[in-house]
C-alpha cells in the first residue's frame, strides 16, 4: 500500500499555510455569501463551524488523557458581541496552533478512530478539515484552489484508514468489491476492500495475489480531486472512471 506518513511538522506546516488562505477567503466574502458545498450555509456558518472545532480539539488534544470528553463532538463557535465570526475564528486557530507547536504527538489524548489513542492524530485530522474548508471557503468566492498534492495524498489515507474504518460513511450499503484509487500528481495508489460494512485497506504488494482482489473500479485524477470527491464536494464524474460506478458511494465519507 503506498501511502505517505506524515508527521507533526507537516500538519503543522500544512495547517501554517492553509489557515491563513482560508481566513483570507473568508474575508473578502460578505457574510451571508452562500458555501455552495455545503448547502444550506453561509460563510458566516463555515467559520463558525470551523472555530467551534479548534476550540473543542484544543480542549480533547490537551487534556492529557484517553477518556471520552463530555461533549462527543464540536458545535459552531457561539456568537459574541462586538466580535466578528473571522475574529473568532482568528482566536481560535491562533490557540490551536499554539497548543499544537508545544504538543508532545506521542502524549496520551482520546480520539473518536480506531487509532492510536495519541495526539498526533489531532494535527494530522486539523490539517485535512481547515484544508477541504478553505476549498470551501474559496468555492464560494470563485476562487477554489487545489489541496496541496502531498497533503491531499495524505488526505485520501485519512478517509481510507481513518473515516470509513470508524463507520463514519455517507451511506452505509451492501457494497463487495474493490476500489482503487490512483493519485496521478503524487506517485500514490490505494486498494480499499469494501465487505458490506466493513472495509480493508489492501497492500498493493499482495493485490492480485488472489482473484477476489481485483479491483471492480478504478478512479484516476489529482490528489486533490480524489480528496474532494470522497468528501462529496466535486463529483467523481469529473476524474477518470473505469468499472462499477456504483462501489464508489462505499468509499464516500462525505
Amino acid at each position: 500500500m503506498s501511502r505517505l506518513h506524515g508527521t507533526k511538522d507537516f500538519w503543522i506546516g500544512a495547517l501554517r499555510a492553509e489557515g491563513p488562505a482560508f481566513a483570507a477567503a473568508v474575508a473578502e466574502a460578505p457574510p451571508e455569501t452562500p458555501v455552495l458545498s455545503c448547502p444550506g450555509w453561509t460563510v458566516t456558518d463555515l467559520t463558525r463551524h470551523l472555530a467551534g472545532i479548534y476550540q473543542w480539539v484544543g480542549d480533547v488534544a490537551g487534556s492529557g488523557g484517553i477518556a471520552a470528553p463530555q461533549q462527543s463532538r464540536s458545535r459552531p463557535a457561539e456568537p459574541v458581541p462586538g466580535v466578528t465570526a473571522v475574529q473568532q475564528w482568528q482566536q481560535a486557530y491562533d490557540e490551536l496552533m499554539a497548543l499544537f507547536d508545544t504538543l508532545d504527538p506521542e502524549a496520551p489524548a482520546w480520539n473518536w478512530a480506531p487509532q492510536p489513542k495519541k495526539a498526533a492524530f489531532w494535527p494530522r485530522r486539523m490539517a485535512h478539515e481547515t484544508a477541504v474548508h478553505r476549498w470551501d471557503a474559496q468555492l464560494a468566492i470563485a476562487a477554489g484552489e487545489p489541496i496541496e498534492a502531498k497533503l491531499a495524498a495524505d488526505g485520501v489515507s485519512e478517509v481510507l484508514d481513518t473515516w470509513l474504518p470508524a463507520g463514519r460513511r455517507k451511506s452505509a450499503g451492501p457494497w463487495r468489491g474493490v476500489v482503487r484509487l490512483s493519485a496521478t500528481d503524487a506517485a500514490q495508489e490505494w486498494f480499499l476492500r469494501l465487505r458490506g460494512e466493513g472495509v480493508a485497506l489492501l497492500d498493493t504488494g499482495t493485490i492480485l495475489d488472489h482473484d477476489d482482489h481485483h479491483p471492480r473500479v478504478h478512479v484516476s485524477g489529482t490528489a486533490s480531486d480524489l480528496l474532494l470527491a470522497l468528501w462529496g464536494r466535486v463529483s467523481f464524474d469529473t476524474l477518470t472512471v473505469a468499472g462499477d460506478r456504483a462501489l464508489l458511494d462505499g468509499a464516500r465519507t462525505g
